[in-house]
């Protein structure tokens, strides 16, 4: 069993790949065009009222996690899907496969300076996958269940010992009247609540509005804090978590758009409420807080996967609903091919806000308005979904796509049609 070929592909998958593709970087442009805290604190660069506080609400209720969720969900079905056919099973093309991805990640950290990538982790994660390739989807679900009860969890005793650390700041150093476990939680409360100080803020802007070497400097450092922490503590599990429910919902039919009418739209239903609920309560909790920075901060609130999951289910019906149904057939043959470049059009969001953002360019990090940002996404949206059917109506795969299935199978593909 070779690549698979273009007529083998599932549509729904690549409208959806697309669809995802292009709503990441609703909040991955917060990362290029903002101090690093301002994506969990729209205090910090000023985004609280107004338009920048209407732009800060709508993206964190609608999209915030979400469309990440989509992305590791078609991650885990593509997992299954490669895993199939003879020569897959011995899994050394999986893991040559993940171990290209992983370069390619390294590069998009490293060289395009992009150190909210997420192919780093996703090689990752899909190692681990091909242990559990095929098991049943009752049992992937139940993994998935165990795994949110456990984030959830986590979430919520990092959230209960920052909230202790904060209220009961004692005198860091003197035991007298602060235990070594207190005194190391206080610690890391200090270390988290100067992220969002303005010395820190200011610190930061400086040296990514400099040079692209200056830019390098910062990348390691910033890196080496990413991969030892929050690699390991959040960012694996949580990728891994949602694979695990793709390759559930591909093997029960869900992705491939299999299932009738009416279980998409009860899945809009379900989780257009639980999302927006939660969402929305969230929201307002942090606004009525006056942008507390612990509030704020998502990864400790335990309802946070609940929420993303609601809307991810919501968009994951109406994408299904549509390719079912053949709606805006132009728009969707469009995002499909969006989805079937998604690796090359994934790395250039890095290059387009490299340039942009970074004294490598133009150095406008920080210099835009919360709400100006969307107007650079707009922008990069209209280009993807010009040049991504111009491209694949000339060549068989992305540029990046064709590489990495070079470097997979040891096989140069044909490239021209």
């Amino acid at each position: 069993v070779g690549p698979v070929t273009e007529g083998a592909r599932i549509q729904s998958l690549d409208v959806l790949r697309g669809f995802a593709l292009l709503g990441i970087l609703l909040l991955n442009i917060l990362g290029f065009g903002l101090h690093s805290a301002a994506y969990f604190n729209p205090a910090i660069d000023g985004a609280t009222h107004g338009l920048n506080l209407a732009v800060w609400g709508t993206v964190d209720v609608l999209f915030e996690g979400s469309m990440r969720c989509l992305f590791s969900i078609l991650f885990g079905a593509g997992v299954v899907l490669f895993t199939t056919g003879d020569r897959a099973k011995s899994g050394i093309l999986h893991y040559r496969r993940n171990f290209w991805l992983l370069l390619l990640g390294l590069i998009d950290i490293f060289a395009l300076l992009w150190t909210g990538d997420i192919l780093v982790t996703y090689a990752i994660a899909g190692a681990i996958l091909f242990l559990v390739r095929n098991k049943s989807p009752r049992w992937l679900l139940c993994a998935f269940a165990g795994m949110i009860i456990l984030l959830s969890s986590h979430y919520a005793v990092t959230g209960l010992g920052l909230g202790y650390a904060r209220d009961n700041p004692g005198k860091i150093g003197e035991k007298v009247n602060v235990d070594e476990a207190q005194q190391e939680i206080q610690e890391i409360w200090l270390d988290f609540k100067k992220d969002f100080s303005p010395e820190s803020t200011e610190d930061e802007l400086a040296i990514r509005q400099s040079s692209y070497f200056d830019n390098i400097k910062y990348t390691v450092k910033k890196s080496s804090e990413i991969f030892t922490f929050q690699l390991p503590v959040y960012t694996v599990p949580d990728a891994l978590t949602m694979m695990l429910l793709g390759m559930a919902l591909f093997k029960m039919g869900v992705l491939n758009a299999r299932r009738s009418d009416g279980f998409y739209i009860k899945l809009m239903i379900c989780g257009m409420i639980t999302g927006l609920t939660i969402n929305l309560y969230e929201v307002v909790t942090v606004w009525r807080s006056g942008f507390d920075i612990l509030v704020g901060f998502r990864y400790i609130r335990p309802s946070y996967h609940l929420g993303r999951l609601g809307m991810a289910a919501f968009y994951l019906g109406l994408v299904m609903l549509v390719c079912r149904r053949g709606l805006v057939l132009q728009f969707t043959k469009r995002l499909a091919a969006v989805g079937r470049m998604a690796l090359t059009n994934y790395l250039s969001h890095s290059l387009i806000c490299l340039f942009i953002f970074t004294g490598a360019g133009l150095s406008l990090v920080g210099e835009l308005q919360r709400w100006m940002l969307y107007v650079v996404v707009l922008v990069i949206w209209i280009f993807q979904l010009w040049f991504s059917p111009w491209w694949l109506e000339r060549y068989k795969f992305g540029p990046v796509e064709w590489v990495w299935r070079y470097l997979t199978y040891g096989v140069r593909p044909a490239m021209v049609k």
